[in-house]
């Protein structure tokens, strides 16, 4: 792990807009190395490296939940494989513990000496959802001595996935606790110049928390003991009131410095075409001849006009006796496998802008009618269902026009009419196409908690797996080769991370 080589900093070519004052310049003894950062500068950084991992890792997990898949065939993440001595699919663990790890101790450390509780708060949730999505790609990590500052010491112990979602508890309450406080110098403006999210709003922070909750919570549905839809239903009702709490995340979109990682200034989509899973979704094939106006905004058609998706591990041919118009396009709706032109702008939120979300109000509705099924509430899961459908399709970043909005909400066959007509599969397949492009994480842990299930996930099929894999699909991500498989190999023996199969092993929260 190396873990104390870490950075204690990184500012430098995120292009990230702060204001300043002189007193910046003068904090430091040493300013080649600063001993001393204000939360303030350490804030925005770290909130664009979580979004960032996020989208760097969603090229891969992208392709295990079937969102895209690449123009070539038989490449090893469209079969759930990975790849061999790569860090791809490590990105959130970088960020986690190096871009963010220490650079959040700091900023917490600084909050609470100079009594910015607010801060505080926000590092402490930040943290906590850190540890959500690191545990919940990779299932066991490095927790109790992921900061260990011993110099002697080589090789950091895993600890259980089930420590880690505790963990991730425990700092949600601390942080609620310290987002009530407004004693100290708590200040909105001053915790606006840092926050690239929410720009200082408390209140929306604490929504987040009591999300991420509801999020922990609801991934144990697997687990009789441990699952409480009530105080999953309860965490919903605590988090978010509508779309104006969405967490989203916009770029500058100036340059491959500051802009979105999926936008075409950076270039790092162009190998990919949209599943054909989701273009059932909205074609009409699994909600039996309902087009959903969603179709146009979030995926691109052919040159032809038609939606086409690929299928994973099949590629898609660029000979040139296949047709332009027939080929599945990039996110952009740009030819696939080959550079976005000059001046392409892109579409939905493939644009050097974004925005990027992190979590919604649409999303929490769907896991809200989710535990209300689970728990036998019928009438209550159909209203948060069709809420979450309702709230998707209005938001500011899909823009479903009005009447398209009323006409699908309408049809008996996505909406039934009777709360004991609604089944799981709608309230799975309307939460999937809600996170299409963006929710990676989430319908990642959804289809493993379902074991990939058709009969939830209907028209899911999985492909014909690698052959390392064992017959097995992917439960997790191998943890970041160039740490744990040059620094810390000895520490992953125990969890039999040495096995050329070890992203098949289940993860803990999907087991009975």
């Amino acid at each position: 792990m190396n873990l104390k080589k870490f950075s204690a900093l990184l500012l430098a070519g995120l292009g990230l807009s702060l204001s300043s004052c002189d007193k910046y310049l003068d904090i430091n003894k040493n300013p080649n190395n600063p001993d001393q950062v204000e939360a303030a500068l350490l804030l925005a950084p770290i909130q664009n490296q979580y979004v960032l991992g996020i989208q760097f890792d969603a090229r891969y997990i992208g392709s295990y939940v079937q969102n895209w898949h690449n123009a070539t065939a038989g490449v090893v993440w469209d079969v759930h494989s990975y790849a061999v001595n790569s860090d791809a699919g490590g990105e959130i663990w970088r960020n986690v513990y190096w871009r963010g790890g220490r650079n959040t101790l700091n900023m917490m450390a600084d909050a609470q000496a100079n009594e910015r509780w607010d801060y505080l708060g926000v590092g402490q949730v930040m943290q906590a959802w850190g540890w959500q999505m690191l545990t919940d790609v990779h299932g066991e990590i490095i927790l109790k001595e992921a900061f260990d500052q011993d110099p002697n010491k080589n090789t950091f112990n895993y600890d259980t996935q089930e420590a880690v979602y505790a963990e991730v508890v425990r700092l949600l309450q601390e942080g609620i606790k310290n987002l009530n406080r407004a004693d100290g110098r708590v200040s909105t403006a001053s915790l606006g110049r840092g926050d690239r999210i929410y720009a200082g709003d408390r209140l929306k922070w604490k929504k987040f928390a009591y999300g991420l909750l509801a999020i922990n919570a609801h991934h144990l549905s697997n687990k009789p003991s441990l699952y409480k839809p009530d105080q999953v239903i309860a965490y919903v009702d605590s988090a978010f009131t509508s779309n104006a709490d969405d967490a989203l995340f916009t770029f500058n979109g100036l340059s491959t410095a500051d802009g979105s990682f999926f936008g075409p200034l950076r270039q790092n989509l162009q190998a990919y075409g949209q599943g054909a899973f989701p273009v059932r979704l909205m074609d009409g094939t699994v909600f039996t001849g309902v087009r959903d106006p969603r179709l146009p905004i979030l995926l691109a058609a052919s040159g032809d006009g038609t939606f086409r998706g690929i299928n994973p591990g099949a590629g898609q041919s660029t000979a040139t006796s296949v047709p332009v118009p027939i080929r599945v396009p990039s996110p952009w709706g740009t030819q696939v496998a080959v550079l976005p032109p000059a001046g392409t702008t892109g579409k939905f939120i493939f644009t050097d802008k974004g925005p990027f979300p992190l979590m919604t109000y649409a999303q929490l509705q769907f896991i809200k009618a989710e535990a209300a099924f689970i728990k036998g509430d019928k009438a209550t899961a159909l209203a948060a269902y069709r809420r979450g459908i309702e709230a998707h399709m209005s938001a500011s970043w899909v823009n479903v026009p009005t009447a398209d909005r009323t006409a699908y909400l309408g049809n008996p066959l996505v909406v039934p009419t009777s709360a004991a007509s609604l089944t799981l599969s709608q309230i799975m397949l309307q939460k999937y196409i809600a996170q299409w492009g963006w929710g990676f994480l989430e319908q990642w842990s959804d289809l493993r908690r379902y074991n990939y299930s058709p009969d939830v996930f209907t028209s899911f099929q999985l492909p014909t797996v690698a052959t390392v894999n064992n017959g097995k699909p992917a439960q997790r991500i191998r943890p970041r080769y160039n740490s744990e498989y040059v620094w810390n190999l000895e520490a992953l023996r125990p969890l039999g991370g040495l096995e050329l199969d070890y992203h098949t092993k289940p993860v803990w929260f999907t087991q009975p």
